[in-house]
Parts: structure tokens; sequence; C-alpha cells
């Protein structure tokens, strides 16, 4: 299944160096599905939006995408895209911008005729093929009806999408220059969350995360004196504080790196999806690669 990254230091910046496609030998890369595509998002000093993303379409994608990247930002945001709806193409790889936010998602959502007619001419912000970026333009315009209420906007987004959309499942993680959000719903796919402490349960370590699977790998030698909060599809590490998020759970961490949750969607979908309804390419999708 796809993989999401976020991390929040605000208010303070922070360097930090990550790997998106690390697999440690041949081995484990014959062992698992090869992704799709690689993204990371983060924000310059000025608050503008910056992706460096590929997709994994042929040899020169792949050396992109292993290339390791030293960023700055106050919140950052990876992705590793294992296709479900849309080619292997940029305009297809996770994260999406829109109005100077960056969305990435875990998961499938359905009948996207349906919400392409629901968004009507603000499907205008869409480029690519995907259900997510479909997604993220439903958010787009809920957070403009709701005066710039990213929380409220999110919130609402999802709870349409619930009543009117067959879900397998839709994780999100969503970042702005301070602040960063997300989303598990429902319970199909695990997205885990950790406040941590400057130096970690140690107190005294940087941070150095490392994904199971061998292709996600996250490293600040800042974040041994500062605080941050993260989120992943996966326990990064061994610290003993990564909470998994409950089914329907929204967490907010705000530009001083104060966190609020609250399940927003204490119901299943109206219209379940399972492994066995999806179509072969998207199930492949979701199993854990």
């Amino acid at each position: 299944m796809c993989r999401l990254f976020g991390l929040s230091s605000a208010p303070r910046r922070t360097r930090a160096t990550v790997w998106l496609l690390d697999a440690p030998d041949s081995l484990s890369r014959q062992s698992h599905r090869n992704p799709d595509g690689t993204g990371i998002g983060y924000f310059g000093e000025d608050g503008t939006a910056r992706v460096h993303k590929a997709p994994i379409a042929a040899y020169e994608d792949r050396a992109f995408a292993e290339a390791a990247r030293e960023v700055e930002s106050e919140t950052f945001l990876a992705h590793i895209r294992y296709a479900s709806t849309g080619g292997l193409s940029s305009r297809n790889t996770h994260p999406f911008e829109q109005d100077g936010r960056l969305l990435a998602h875990n998961g499938v959502i359905e009948d996207l005729a349906r919400l392409e007619a629901h968004l009507g001419p603000d499907l205008s912000l869409v480029q690519g093929d995907t259900d997510s970026e479909r997604f993220f333009a439903l958010v787009t315009r809920e957070v403009r009806r709701n005066g710039g209420d990213v929380t409220a906007g999110l919130e609402s987004a999802a709870r349409w999408t619930a009543r009117n959309l067959p879900i397998y499942a839709l994780n999100i993680v969503l970042t702005t220059p301070g602040e960063l959000w997300a989303l598990r719903y429902p319970a199909t796919h695990e997205l885990y969350v950790l406040s941590r402490q400057a130096g970690g349960h140690h107190g005294d370590r940087h941070l150095d995360h490392s994904g199971s699977h061998g292709h996600l790998r996250v490293h600040s030698a800042h974040l041994a004196d500062l605080p941050s909060v993260v989120v992943a599809s996966e326990r990064m590490d061994d610290n003993p504080d990564w909470r998994l998020m409950e089914p329907g759970e929204l967490l907010h961490v705000d530009a001083e790196l104060r966190t609020t949750r609250r399940v927003v969607l204490p119901d299943a979908p109206a219209r379940p999806l399972t492994l066995d309804d999806l179509h072969p390419d998207a199930a492949a999708s979701q199993r854990m690669a």
C-alpha cells in the first residue's frame, strides 16, 4: 500500500534528509512490489510550497527518486505511491498542491464521475487522473466555503465522501507552511502519530526514522534539540509513544505544535469497499507491499 509520512517542528524550521527509495538490497526489492512514484513536499522560508516528485516509469525516474533530498521547512510531507487510479506520470504522483497547501492520500475512492459532478467548475483544480487529487479539490472548495478554515473544510469534504462515494480507505495527510492535518478513515489502513520530545524518548538523539519495508527514511540532527510531531503509515522507530489513530479521527497540529484530535467520522462509509470489490490493479496497490 502507499506510504504516508508527515512531520511538523513548528514554529521552528528543521533541516531534514529524506530518502524515498532506500531499499537495502536487491532481495528486498524482489520481495516487494516496486513503487510507482515518490514525492516530498515542504515550504520555503517565504511559505511557498515546493515539491520534488517522480513517477517510477523508467530507470532515470528511479534514479531521481532514490536521491537523498536535504530540505528545510516547518512541515514536511512524503509519499510513496502504489498506483490505484491514474497512469505513471508526475501529474498523478503525490503530494498535490492547491491554494498553497499540500496533500497526500493512501486509499481508494470510487465513483469519480459523481465526485466530478459534485465538484462542478472546481474540477478545474485537478490536473491529473487520480481519486486523491479530486478529493483534494473537494477539500479546497470546502476550505474556501468555510472562510479558509482547513479543519472545517477537510471535515466537510470527508463527510460528504463518506456519505456518497464507495470508499476502501481515506487516509490523508495535509500540510501548510506551519500546520499539519491527518485523517484516518475507516479502519482499513493504519496511521500512527508520535508526539516526539526533543531528543526522542532517550532524550539525546536525532531523528532517524526508517520504514520497515525499506522504501522511506528520514534523518534530522535538528530534532535532537527540538520537539516534533510525526504521522506515518507505520511505526518508524522503537519509540514506545507511537499511537495508532482511531478510525475516523482527525488530527490537527497547529503552528505552535499543539495537537487536537477528535473522531469526526464515527460511522462506517455508506458504501464500503473490500479488496474483492476493487479492480485488480487497485487491489494490488492496497495490499501490504
